[in-house]
């Protein structure tokens, strides 16, 4: 017991030494050149009360350290003088990184330095950087990249810093596999993400290379996929890759989709003090789900209708939020309504726009300066800038204001990369074809989507160049122009060629509630060319025309998401209605289209489409004008060989009708991970002929019925159809057998 107490004793006595406070008469700074005195001691943070322990000097050594400006730093008291010498970090004279040969690559290596030119040379930010550079390259796909850091001594304690960079080659991504209980097969899962395995040929493509954002946003959007299925629990995991060698690696998606829930009781709570009536007209939208397959897109639509309750009502202060609970394999949802804090918005601060104009994200907000804050505005407006596919991130912050009512809401932004160059090819029964495109989605920062893209097939080739500007000057209307033209030679099968040649321009909004009015004008010079093969009345339309028209498209979509629908319709009429013109040509179009999903996970689907052309002063339709079958209307038959002839040329009609039903089958060949099969019938009729009586116009119903297969190869999709016609006309080309395989460079 004696013997503990002694040791306790002996350590008070330590301690006690150890902190014992010295007292200093001043403080002598040795050793700075280029930082002055009065510099050192704000670093060193010392008080002014004299008096120093260990501790207390420890801190000193670490906040001078923590500066960055020294690379020594030795603290002492002598004569009773508080003495500090330090040996200063050198100054970079110059940064040059090395390596780079892609200019805008290296500029952006630049921006993200800590060192910069003039700064304090600093050993932990030079491996900070180190780090930097070799993050920003792996998500550019280079994995195999290696740093070598020098400097070079200029005298006067002046260094110049040099990052030689040795990029090695690019990550491919070699193969791609999803495993576990996935529920759907790889072809349909590999149509989710963006990434893509690595051909040769695809010298064009940046998602062949490995990216750990890019496959981070691929788990996102396979979560999404699951949800909007049902699978309320799915979880998403990938070991990110799995080296193969030879620069190439595999992503795993580890996936386990869980049980499909459905939608069973919504519940609203609302505060005490509002009335439930103004929410009752949710009812309707609780009917239409309840009993449905869990869906985020079936959510998001509820969340819209409340929505636009609260600003009807103008409830300004109001936010909203979603619970569910689970039983069995359905699930509650309870939507809670309640009140936020009640302030106003004195100033919003936009920042990380270096590319992207600041109207074009003030444009896209929901809430302005001056205007009560609302929560549910804010939700939306943060939800929109994300949408617009400019940014990597979007956060918001509130942070308070000197005026105790009001807040000032910070806006940042981090922009990515938003334009693309695409080329591709594809060869089928139709023939071959090779495009070409580019397009931005934020064209010099004005937030103007831009593309360009040119296809050539065996009898086309087209061009087009679009502008559209989905928000103009904040109205929620799109403004969009483009150039086209088409050149189409048959002199060698039918005896004519044509070339049209013109531009629109034009505008669209939501009319109402997924109800979208599209107006614009077009004007096309279109010249026909005839050889002697030609038939007589051919030959009379040869010359150039123009036309200019006033068009319009209402689209009625009530679909539960635009890819891979599952559920809803779209129901679409187009007119085209002549200003000026040599024929006066009115062309009406309706197409609709409705989905169910049916046994499980098959989707069936079930399509009309109509389209009229004709003139309005009596004149006979332009041979370019007159219509034909969409080859995806009929298969079974031959692409532009249905329908009125004259002589041995195929010269269209100037009405078509088609219906079209079809499903897919899941569950035939569950084992073929690439394979999927789908059954169809197609009828369909083309008729009318307005320049000539003594054709025969080929009014009968053609029809087929037949199993069509997309296949997933290393090449590319291929769809493929067999066809057997049920009824046809002694004129059309049979084609039972059709098949497509493109693939993207």
């Amino acid at each position: 017991m004696f013997k503990i107490i002694f040791q306790f004793f002996i350590f008070s006595l330590f301690l006690t030494f150890s902190v014992f406070s010295k007292n200093y008469e001043k403080i002598i700074v040795n050793g700075n050149d280029r930082i002055s005195d009065e510099t050192v001691l704000v670093f060193s943070e010392i008080t002014n009360d004299k008096n120093l322990n260990e501790n207390l000097i420890n801190d000193i050594l670490k906040k001078l350290y923590k500066s960055g400006f020294f690379k020594d730093v030795n603290i002492k008291l002598e004569n009773n003088n508080l003495i500090i010498n330090v040996v200063e970090n050198p100054i970079i004279q110059t940064v040059f990184i090395k390596g780079i040969k892609r200019k805008k690559t290296e500029e952006s290596l630049y921006e993200i330095l800590s060192l910069k030119d003039r700064s304090s040379y600093n050993l932990s930010l030079v491996n900070k950087d180190e780090n930097a550079i070799l993050n920003y390259l792996k998500d550019e796909g280079y994995y195999f990249s290696n740093i070598i850091t020098s400097y070079q001594d200029l005298g006067d304690n002046k260094i110049d810093l040099l990052y030689e960079v040795e990029l090695g080659k690019k990550a491919k991504i070699s193969k791609i596999s999803f495993i576990g209980d996935k529920k759907f097969k790889d072809s349909i899962l590999r149509n989710v993400i963006v990434s893509e395995e690595y051909r040769f040929w695809k010298f064009i493509s940046g998602k062949k290379y490995l990216n750990e954002n890019l496959i981070n946003y691929d788990k996102r959007l396979l979560n999404n996929f699951f949800k909007n299925r049902g699978f309320f629990n799915v979880k998403i995991g990938s070991s990110f890759a799995n080296y193969l060698g030879n620069d190439k690696f595999e992503i795993i998606y580890n996936i386990s989709s869980g049980e499909k829930l459905y939608f069973n009781e919504f519940n609203v709570n609302l505060p005490l003090d509002y009335e439930q009536s103004n929410f009752n007209q949710l009812n309707k939208t609780f009917d239409k789900f309840r009993g449905e397959p869990y869906s985020l897109n079936a959510i998001e639509k509820v969340l819209k209708e409340i929505d636009k309750i609260v600003l009807n009502e103008q409830f300004e202060f109001l936010k909203s939020t979603v619970k569910e609970q689970i039983e069995g394999n359905l699930i509650n949802l309870t939507f809670e309504i309640g009140e936020s804090e009640k302030f106003y918005v004195e100033k919003i601060n936009i920042y990380g726009n270096n590319i992207t104009r600041e109207d074009v994200i003030r444009n896209n907000l929901l809430i302005d300066e001056g205007d009560a804050f609302n929560e549910l505005l804010q939700t939306k407006t943060i939800n929109r800038l994300k949408s617009l596919n400019f940014f990597s991130a979007v956060k918001s912050e509130i942070i308070n204001s000197t005026d105790q009512n009001k807040k000032i809401i910070n806006i940042t932004v981090e922009e990515k990369p938003t334009g693309e160059i695409m080329a591709g090819a594809g060869v089928g029964t139709s023939g071959g074809t090779i495009s070409f495109g580019v397009s931005e989605n934020n064209f010099l920062g004005r937030g103007v989507e831009f593309s360009s893209d040119v296809s050539l097939s065996e009898e086309t080739l087209k061009g087009l160049i679009s502008l559209n500007n989905p928000n103009y000057k904040g109205s929620n209307r799109s403004l969009n122009a483009s150039l086209e033209s088409t050149t189409t030679d048959r002199l060698t099968d039918f005896g004519y060629k044509s070339n049209k040649t013109g531009f629109s321009v034009g505008s669209g909004f939501e009319f109402y509630d997924d109800l979208y009015w599209n107006t614009g004008i077009s004007s096309y010079i279109d010249k026909l060319e005839t050889n002697s093969s030609a038939s007589a009345t051919m030959k009379k339309q040869e010359g150039s025309y123009f036309d200019s028209f006033f068009n319009q498209t209402f689209s009625y979509d009530k679909r539960n998401q635009r890819y891979k629908t599952t559920d809803g319709s779209i129901s679409r009429f187009t007119q085209n209605i002549p200003i000026i013109s040599d024929t006066y040509t009115l062309t009406n179009s309706y197409d609709y289209k409705n989905y169910n999903q049916w046994l499980g996970e098959s989707i069936a689907s079930l399509g009309f489409y109509l389209k009229s052309t004709s003139s309005l002063n009596g004149e006979n339709v332009k041979l370019s004008d007159r219509l034909y079958l969409p080859s995806s209307k009929l298969r079974g038959f031959e692409a532009g060989k249905v329908g009125p002839k004259d002589g041995s040329s195929y010269i269209g009609g100037n009405y078509v009708s088609s219906i079209n039903i079809a499903t897919t089958l899941p569950q035939v060949l569950p084992s073929l991970q690439n394979t999927n099969f789908s059954v169809f019938f197609d009828a369909a009729n083309i008729w009318g002929i307005d320049y000539s009586s003594t054709l025969s116009d080929e009014s009968k119903i053609r029809s087929s019925i037949g199993i069509a297969v997309d296949f997933y190869t290393p090449i590319g999709p291929l769809n493929f159809s067999l066809s057997e016609v049920i009824t046809k006309n002694s004129n059309d080309t049979v084609e039972a057998f059709r098949f497509n395989l493109g693939t993207t460079f």
